[in-house]
């Protein structure tokens, strides 16, 4: 457990308590600033382990790396905006940052801020990076805070956060033994040697899916388009890399048959040119004609293959009519759930990293989500397939 320089710091004392009593073993962790707002004496009593601040300390040194190996999870709460800022930016001056960034396990972090800080951009963008780390990012109260103002940024309560983390054991093993098939990013249909026909899709949302699912015991087969961002893969997930959605059929009707749970959230091409010229095309007329043709529609072909046990669930990004458009998108394509995107939604769409979806089932249920982090839509989406799995 990580104690930052907050003033919220006392409730890590009650946080360690009852953790201690669930039968944890808590080695804490603190910066050089906590000290000045809860003692390291309380906390070492109350863990039952002597508190590391330094990273030397007269002729010893505390192994960092062994720390985040040891570990089952890391949870630091609180987090301050300062040090969720170095987080999110590599930097390493102190002994808790130099434990988080060779940890080996999972991460939890409870932020703890005034609500002008929790709100400013810079924050936002930082715990957006934070969660496309991989980090498990707790969502901040709404309350009184140290400066006497009432918003958001409160750090979540002792009990909230011992939840967290039963829940989060509770769960790693859900879907232990299910396989999975997830696909993310772009398509590109090659015009010839240099051009193509492609998207914006960063693969951001795919890749939060296939990580959550991973994160909950399943194998995880994600079929990846070209993307242009260097991603973090939770284990248990393999990577198929392909270009084309050609390759990206044939890679997802080559894995279906052994799966249980299907998500197509990849932004596929609809069509392909009919011919690929093999030298760049030179600019001679005023217009160029380019023929296409569709592309063969993965979901549809994987509906068509789905057996009773298995669940399908399709991606829908409309700009009009969007659920209609999406429900009758589910029926024809035999899905189980259609998650909704509309690009009428500012905070969704492509290359962000937040996202609002709405998600119907196919026996007419629907369900809305607020605009979150992929990452926590992601944790949303899968809840959606473990019910719809278990009903």
């Amino acid at each position: 457990m990580g104690i930052t320089g907050s003033i919220a710091a006392y409730k890590a004392i009650l946080v360690i308590r009852g953790l201690v009593k669930k039968g944890a073993d808590v080695k804490v962790v603190m910066t050089p600033s906590a000290k000045d707002f809860v003692s390291p004496l309380t906390i070492s009593t109350l863990s039952k382990n002597e508190v590391l601040i330094d990273i030397f300390k007269e002729d010893s040194w505390a192994n960092h790396v062994m720390l985040g190996r040891w570990a089952d999870i890391m949870l630091i709460a609180p987090v301050s905006c300062n040090t969720i800022a170095k987080m999110a930016n590599g930097l390493c001056d102190n002994l808790l940052l130099s434990v988080y960034l060779s940890a080996t396990c999972p991460v939890m972090i409870a932020p703890a801020m005034d609500e002008d800080m929790w709100l400013h951009p810079a924050t936002q963008k930082n715990i957006s990076l934070l969660g496309s780390y991989g980090n498990i990012v707790l969502p901040v109260e709404k309350g009184e805070l140290a400066s006497g103002l009432v918003g958001p940024g409160r750090m979540a309560e002792p009990d909230t956060i011992i939840t967290y983390l039963e829940d989060y054991f509770k769960n790693r093993h859900v879907l232990a033994g299910k396989k999975a098939l997830v696909t993310a990013g772009p398509t590109y249909e090659h015009i010839d040697p240099v051009r193509f026909i492609g998207n914006h899709s960063s693969g951001k949302m795919g890749v939060a899916i296939a990580n959550d699912l991973a994160g909950r015991g399943a194998e995880v087969t994600l079929v990846l388009g070209p993307v242009n961002i260097s991603f973090n893969f939770s284990s248990g997930v393999k990577v198929i890399r392909v270009n084309s959605a050609g390759e990206m059929y044939d890679a997802c009707v080559n894995s279906f048959e052994d799966v249980n749970f299907a998500v197509m959230s990849a932004a596929v091409a609809d069509y392909t040119p009919v011919t690929a010229a093999n030298e760049k095309i030179k600019k001679k007329d005023e217009n160029l004609l380019l023929e296409l043709k569709k592309t063969k529609d993965i979901l549809k072909s994987l509906g068509e293959k789905k057996r009773e046990d298995q669940v399908l669930v399709g991606f829908a990004l409309e700009t009009n009519n969007e659920e209609a458009n999406a429900r009758q998108k589910m029926q024809q394509k035999n899905a189980d759930m259609i998650v909704l995107n509309s690009l009428r939604d500012k905070d969704a769409g492509f290359s962000k990293d937040t996202n609002k979806v709405t998600i119907y089932f196919k026996n007419g249920e629907e369900k809305k989500f607020d605009v979150k982090s992929k990452e926590a839509v992601a944790k949303d989406i899968v809840d959606c397939i473990i019910q719809y799995h278990h009903a």
